[in-house]
């Protein structure tokens, strides 16, 4: 009887101590409710202006009386447009949060709105073109003014089936909170963002506005930053997109350090393992990557990666594909230390490679065949597309078979609504691979032979 009783104590004083716990606390009371108290202060609204400026077009009779430099500084008005958006608190002491890329790029102000009501005013101190993501650091000069923020949780724990809370500012109506499950993990490919795509999918509610915002487990830690919604109509269909927290904590640690992300090179072009190559190499792997060329004066090769070795761990995880290699490359930086497990002459070997700035990587990478063609925006069946207009007969682009009234809709993973897009991609540091083209309604995929 003395030992039921006592029992009976440890067991309440078990449940008493883990109440305190949110995710208890939510099967105990059967409500989300302790869990949005708890983290609803380190979500915050964001509000931005945009400053554009729309050019106008002169018409040539105008500019045979007056002249053409009288037009070139006045020929544009300047439109603002307002934006909105959510973002998550990491770093209280510093007052640092994270957002989306797309929901501050290009902003002339951004103010952001905490969960009290406040409102002050915010600084992009760095941002990643390729994940979509941005930090910010909010300027509060009172000191007495506290920010509380979020806990991280190991996104790589998450399970398809747990549940999800998403914290946002839907539509500009203030933070709303939402909730649902986990649907799927990994999701890619989904050309949703202009960058490098590896998504958590639930179904909790995510809307204009909720970009940035938070996506939370029962324990109110952060498994990701929602980002973006596939729907029809623009409005929510149960399908959302967020990057996972892990990413989000990598990047986020470069950006604070250096205000951009600073990846590592390893010096290797490569393609996916299949049955045809697998055969040839007389190898039982079927997933992996086949190296094919190793750059001279690289990473790879100074710590003895040779052409003809297959990939099959790194960091002891088994890389499947070239998205799997990508994807890890993108979130390794100058410095880091990589453990590949190699297949070579059917015999395993193990090297250990530190990563280093690209220096055979020009300053800029310009592409002066995009010089060779004549381009316009138009709008066809409510999409902005780029239409070739005009291709010079002798140009690059025209003897792979690029034509005059093609569409360019893709530079690599890169989809393009405009021309300012593709002039980024082209001037930035980034080898064009291939471009996708729409002619008569038909796709077609041109590759591009880099020197």
């Amino acid at each position: 009887m003395k030992y039921l009783k006592f029992k009976l104590i440890l067991i309440i004083i078990y449940f008493f101590i883990n109440s305190k716990n949110l995710a208890y606390s939510y099967f105990l009371n059967n409500s989300l409710s302790n869990i949005v108290d708890e983290t609803s202060p380190s979500v915050v609204s964001i509000y931005t202006i945009n400053r554009k400026k729309i050019y106008i077009d002169i018409p040539k009779e105008f500019k045979f009386f007056f002249g053409e430099n009288i037009f070139n500084k006045r020929n544009y008005n300047k439109k603002y447009f307002e934006g909105l958006g959510s973002g998550v608190i990491i770093d209280s002491k510093n007052k640092y949060i994270i957002t989306n890329n797309h929901v501050v790029n290009n902003a002339s102000k951004i103010k952001i709105k905490f969960y009290d009501g406040k409102e002050f005013d915010a600084n992009i101190i760095g941002n990643d073109y390729i994940y979509d993501i941005a930090l910010l650091k909010v300027n509060i000069k009172n000191s007495n003014y506290l920010l509380k923020e979020i806990k991280f949780c190991n996104s790589d724990l998450i399970k398809v089936g747990d549940l999800a809370i998403a914290i946002g500012n839907p539509f500009g109506l203030g933070q709303t909170v939402t909730s649902g499950i986990v649907s799927a993990l990994g999701r890619k490919g989904l050309n949703i963002i202009n960058g490098l795509e590896n998504f958590i999918q639930t179904d909790a509610s995510i809307n204009k506005g909720n970009s940035g915002g938070a996506l939370l487990n029962v324990k109110g830690e952060l498994i990701g930053i929602n980002t973006a919604i596939l729907t029809p109509n623009g409005c929510n269909i149960g399908i959302g997109f967020a990057i996972p927290s892990n990413t989000i904590k990598k990047l986020s640690t470069q950006l604070i350090k250096y205000g951009n992300i600073k990846r590592g090179y390893i010096g290797i072009k490569c393609i996916e393992l299949n049955n045809k190559t697998s055969n040839i190499l007389k190898t039982n792997i079927i997933n992996g990557i086949f190296v094919n060329e190793v750059i001279k004066n690289s990473p790879a090769e100074k710590y003895g990666i040779r052409s003809g070795d297959v990939i099959v761990t790194i960091n002891n995880k088994k890389i499947n594909n070239l998205f799997e290699l990508k994807s890890l490359i993108n979130l390794t930086f100058i410095n880091e230390i990589l453990k590949f497990k190699i297949l070579r002459n059917n015999k395993f070997k193990i090297i250990h490679l530190k990563l280093c700035k690209n220096k055979n990587k020009h300053k800029k990478t310009i592409y002066p065949m995009f010089n060779e063609i004549f381009l316009k925006k138009i709008l066809k069946n409510k999409n902005k597309l780029i239409k070739i207009i005009d291709i010079k007969n002798n140009s690059k682009l025209y003897k792979i078979g690029i034509r005059k009234n093609d569409f360019i809709i893709k530079i690599n993973n890169f989809v393009i609504n405009n021309i300012r897009q593709l002039k980024k991609i082209v001037n930035d540091k980034i080898v064009i691979n291939y471009i996708y083209i729409l002619r008569n309604g038909n796709k077609i995929l041109f590759f591009i032979k880099n020197n």
